[in-house]
């Protein structure tokens, strides 16, 4: 994974995404730091891709903060204590969530996958992950056109 070294030198290590695997939340991940692949204490950093028409399953990050920039495509998400929410970020956009907020994110698209670069507070790639699936059945999705 690393390219040169097998080992940081001196504090820093340069890396490839690893391999893509499907989170809880149900979307694609690829990690590249994290407390896994590089042995980080306290920030996590992914590429994530939604594809299109996919959605994830409601869920959290207890007590951690996430931070997104879309690279490429359209996202929408419903956040809040009962998803009452309805935000939408698409390329060049940055998104921030709060820690323990439950929030359900999708691809609007159904031809484009939605490509983003993740950063969370939580070093690990899946430890806070809290799927919320009492959630979903009250999610208006006619605010998702």
């Amino acid at each position: 994974m690393a390219t040169g070294s097998d080992r940081p030198r001196e504090g820093l290590m340069v890396v490839q995404a690893g391999k893509p695997f499907r989170g809880k939340q149900g979307h694609t991940y690829s990690p590249a730091i994290s407390a896994e692949a590089v042995g980080s204490k306290a920030i996590h950093l992914q590429l994530l891709e939604i594809a299109p028409g996919e959605r994830a399953y409601a869920h959290m990050h207890a007590a951690h903060e996430t931070a997104i920039h879309v690279l490429s495509g359209v996202s929408g998400c419903f956040w809040g204590e009962r998803l009452e929410h309805h935000a939408i970020a698409g390329a060049g956009e940055f998104v921030y969530i709060a820690p323990s907020v439950p929030h359900l994110p999708y691809n609007r698209s159904t031809t484009e996958p939605v490509i983003a670069v993740i950063a969370r507070t939580d070093p690990n790639e899946q430890e806070s992950v809290v799927l919320l699936p009492e959630l979903e059945a009250g999610v208006d999705w006619s605010k998702a056109e």
